[in-house]
C-alpha cells in the first residue's frame, strides 16, 4: 500500500514539474489598433492550409506567419487596399473570401444561377410532358373501355 502511494507521489511530483514549465501565453499585439486591423484585413481573407476557414480563425503556421506578415504591412504603413492587393499578387484571388467579378471567376458567380435556371426549366418540361402523357394515357383508356364494350355487345367481333 506505501508503495503504491510512493508511485502516485512521484508522479504527482513528476506531473507539477512539466506544469512549471509552461508559458504563458503572449500578447497578440503590442499595438491595440494594429491587432484590430490584422483581424478585420484577415477576415476576408482565406487560410490556405484550412480552406474553409478565415485566416483571422485559423490557428496553422502558415495562418500565423501570414498574420505576422500582415502585422508588418501594416506597421510598415500600407493601407488595408495595398495589403490586400499584396496578398493577391501573391496567391492569387483564391486567397479572397470574395474574389472579384472578372471573366476568369464569371463561373464561380454566375454558375449556380443557371445551374438552377436549367433545373428549373428541366422541371416544367418534365411536368408538361407527364401532364399530356397522363391526358393521352386517358384517352387511350376510353378507348379501350368502348372496345370492350363492343366484345361484351358481340363477342363474335374478335378483330
Amino acid at each position: 500500500m506505501r508503495l503504491w502511494l510512493a508511485i502516485l507521489l512521484a508522479l504527482q511530483c513528476a506531473l507539477a514539474a512539466l506544469c512549471v514549465h509552461a508559458n504563458e501565453a503572449q500578447p497578440l499585439a503590442e499595438d491595440p489598433v494594429v491587432e484590430k486591423r490584422m483581424i478585420a484585413i484577415s477576415e476576408e481573407l482565406r487560410c490556405l492550409v484550412c480552406q474553409n476557414e478565415s485566416l483571422a480563425g485559423s490557428r496553422a503556421d502558415l495562418a500565423l506567419d501570414l498574420k505576422r506578415e500582415i502585422r508588418g504591412l501594416i506597421k510598415a504603413g500600407k493601407s488595408d487596399a495595398e495589403i490586400m492587393d499584396f496578398m493577391v499578387n501573391r496567391y492569387g484571388d483564391f486567397v479572397r473570401y470574395r474574389p472579384p467579378v472578372n471573366p476568369v471567376t464569371w463561373l464561380l458567380w454566375f454558375g449556380p444561377f443557371v445551374l438552377l435556371a436549367g433545373a428549373v426549366f428541366i422541371l416544367v418540361r418534365m411536368v408538361r410532358s407527364s401532364q399530356r402523357g397522363a391526358a393521352e394515357a386517358q384517352t387511350l383508356d376510353e378507348a379501350g373501355r368502348a372496345k370492350a364494350q363492343s366484345l361484351l355487345q358481340d363477342p363474335e367481333n374478335l378483330s
